[in-house]
């Protein structure tokens, strides 16, 4: 598995990248925008691969994510990913006035439609016939040519990891995957969308975040921060299926009574140590090393985005999480 993370911003990332770290993702809300982040990521380093991991597939069209990374592989050719996330359906209907029904199916017309406008050769019109895009696009111009970025889609449950494997070229994890739901739920819903397209077809990636948070100084706050960021994850209740795959009812139910309340303290101290073990990196630089040693299983095949936690925590000390995971370069096992 190759060692990435997030931006961390261009003077810890020029670190991040001399200290062997291999790629860097960009997210996306209201406050910042994939691409621009990407733009940043490709202007400041010089190897490492660069992409969204994620952005909202429905914010833009396919033209749009398209000619981003058109613009984007001028600068940095060869180093380029493109992650697509669906977004809650209130994003979508609240925030982006976009269509919100049918997820799954729409961005797997996306996938398709993207990649018609990256595949288009200059002199050929760019096709693509769907139930949601209806693309015929003569560009009279030379600035086509074929760019074969790989693209691909956030995928927590079942559904969404099998169009992965079907019309993506492979899945991004989320944070909170644990051994059980990358080998028990994803990896075989992936392997069932692939085996549609063929046994020539190459294995899809695996790309897929990590809540890290290491703190030789001050591990009880990591643990903390990681703990407070399980939990604000799990108020989500798309992610059900994955709380009943591990019999976390009862605690899941805490954490999401003292969101309602306003309790983040009592949020963290809902979520159990079985919780923790199973699904971060934490604690001093020692701790999390045995912790990657112990979760082979439990990591991306490809790339791992060592994520440090975002909920409630100040930018300053992500960047120093950020520089402490640093220490991790190197120590992930390969996952099976």
């Amino acid at each position: 598995m190759r060692f990435g993370m997030p931006w961390p911003g261009r003077d810890v990332g020029r670190e991040a990248e001399q200290a062997g770290v291999e790629a860097f993702c960009a997210g996306e809300f209201a406050d910042h925008d994939a691409y621009l982040t990407v733009a940043d990521i490709v202007a400041h380093t010089e190897r490492a691969l660069a992409g969204p991991a994620i952005a909202y597939a429905f914010a833009r069209t396919p033209y749009a994510h398209a000619t981003a990374l058109r613009q984007l592989h001028t600068r940095a050719p060869g180093r380029l990913f493109l992650g697509l996330g669906s977004a809650a359906f209130r994003i979508n209907r609240d925030w982006l006035g976009v269509p919100a029904e049918r997820p799954v199916a729409r961005i797997a017309e996306t996938v398709g439609a993207v990649r018609a406008w990256l595949h288009a050769e200059n002199g050929e019109r760019v096709r693509y016939a769907g139930e949601f895009y209806d693309l015929d696009a003569d560009v009279r111009a030379p600035v086509l040519g074929r760019l074969d970025i790989p693209v691909l889609l956030a995928a927590f449950n079942a559904r969404m990891a099998v169009t992965a494997g079907r019309a993506a070229d492979g899945v991004i994890g989320h944070g909170l995957f644990t051994a059980s739901w990358w080998n028990d739920v994803v990896r075989p819903a992936v392997a069932r969308g692939a085996g549609d397209r063929g046994p020539a077809e190459p294995r899809p990636l695996e790309h897929g975040w990590i809540i890290t948070a290491v703190d030789d100084n001050a591990p009880e706050r990591a643990i903390a921060d990681a703990r407070r960021m399980i939990a604000f994850y799990l108020t989500v209740r798309t992610y059900d299926p994955f709380v009943a795959h591990h019999g976390w009812q009862e605690p899941v139910a805490r954490l999401r009574h003292a969101f309602r309340a306003g309790d983040t303290d009592a949020m963290a101290r809902a979520v159990t140590d079985e919780m923790v073990t199973g699904i971060a990196v934490c604690g001093t630089t020692a701790d999390a090393k045995d912790a990657l040693a112990r979760r082979a299983g439990s990591l991306p095949r490809d790339i791992g985005y060592f994520a440090p936690p975002s909920f409630m925590v100040s930018r300053g000390r992500r960047a120093a999480y950020a520089r402490a995971g640093l220490a991790l370069v190197g120590a992930a096992p390969d996952a099976d």
